[in-house]
């Protein structure tokens, strides 16, 4: 016959292990609800989302872009545009205040200094990994494609940036106790009212061609087909589940600058990938843990 304190810690150490199970499993279910509501995919539509098509080979360096996007947001522009058509060497990249800048990366080719301008600017991708990660919504993707930043809800922890594979947002570090964030808007007010944005607009070249994203990829692939002899490259339409900024380029683009080493499959899916397994991951470690607590009180000579 037992007594009645071996039957008190047979009990007691039951109902610990429950305890210790429900709490876990209860973990498992809530924190993945709250995360998921934050990573969970989601099927990105083309009937409405905006694109732009950059083709490289008809870009000139004048920077109009760089100045059309200044001008429209009340900044100063950086130089007169269509000033000699030249370009600068990277030393106006993005900051908080300029969103876009025309880039001149330099490589030999058959034996020859050759230089491209690039546009660079935030690629508003089809499935943001900025918005996934960011914790309180201060970043949010638009019907119409544009990945928007909303100052009011931005709390300063610079997720945004630590979560886009392409290191476009840029922070206020002079702005004291107010966090801000700058990058592109992809001029979402001005599409929202049927215009162009600024930088296509002002671009004298065509090098960039606005329209929705479906028919920009079509008209990308569509080039490639009738010239193969002067485009080699097209990015944007698979990395990272696809962007809505288009490139077309007569060169490799890891030669530009770009990243080449990304997946094919959404940043953001892949996230959901790891936190669909927390549940399983929580329980098994609370069980575990449990199971411990039991065994530990069970050996304690006065069950405790």
């Amino acid at each position: 016959m037992r007594s009645p304190r071996q039957g008190n810690r047979g009990g007691l150490s039951r109902r610990a292990f429950i305890s210790a199970g429900l709490g876990s499993l209860l973990s498992g279910i809530v924190l993945p609800g709250r995360l998921s509501a934050q990573v969970s995919p989601r099927e990105p539509s083309d009937r409405m989302q905006a694109g732009v098509l950059v083709d490289l080979t008809r870009c000139i360096g004048c920077r109009a872009c760089e100045n059309a996007c200044l001008t429209r947001r009340g900044q100063p522009s950086l130089r007169p545009a269509l000033a000699g058509y030249g370009y600068g060497q990277g030393e106006d990249r993005l900051t908080f205040r300029t969103w876009t800048f025309v880039d001149s990366p330099r490589f030999v080719e058959g034996g020859s200094e050759r230089t491209i301008p690039v546009k660079v600017q935030c690629l508003h991708c089809n499935e943001p990994a900025c918005v996934a990660a960011c914790p309180v919504a201060a970043l949010q993707k638009t019907p119409r494609g544009a990945v928007i930043y909303r100052e009011s809800r931005c709390i300063g922890c610079r997720y945004c940036m630590l979560a886009c594979p392409f290191n476009i947002p840029r922070f206020e570090w002079e702005s004291g106790l107010f966090a801000r964030v700058g990058k592109c808007d992809f001029c979402d007010d001005r599409i929202a009212s049927g215009l162009r944005p600024a930088c296509v607009a002002a671009c004298p070249t065509g090098a960039l061609k606005f329209g929705r994203r479906a028919e920009v990829l079509d008209e990308a692939h569509g080039r490639m087909v009738a010239d193969p002899g002067r485009y080699l490259s097209v990015y944007g339409d698979k990395v990272v589940g696809g962007t809505s900024w288009i490139y077309l380029s007569d060169v490799p683009m890891d030669r530009l600058g770009f990243r080449t080493d990304l997946p094919g499959e959404p940043l953001p899916s892949l996230t959901w990938k790891v936190v669909s397994k927390i549940p399983v991951v929580i329980v098994g470690v609370g069980l575990i843990l449990a199971g411990g607590l039991w065994v530990r009180k069970a050996e304690s000579p006065d069950g405790h």
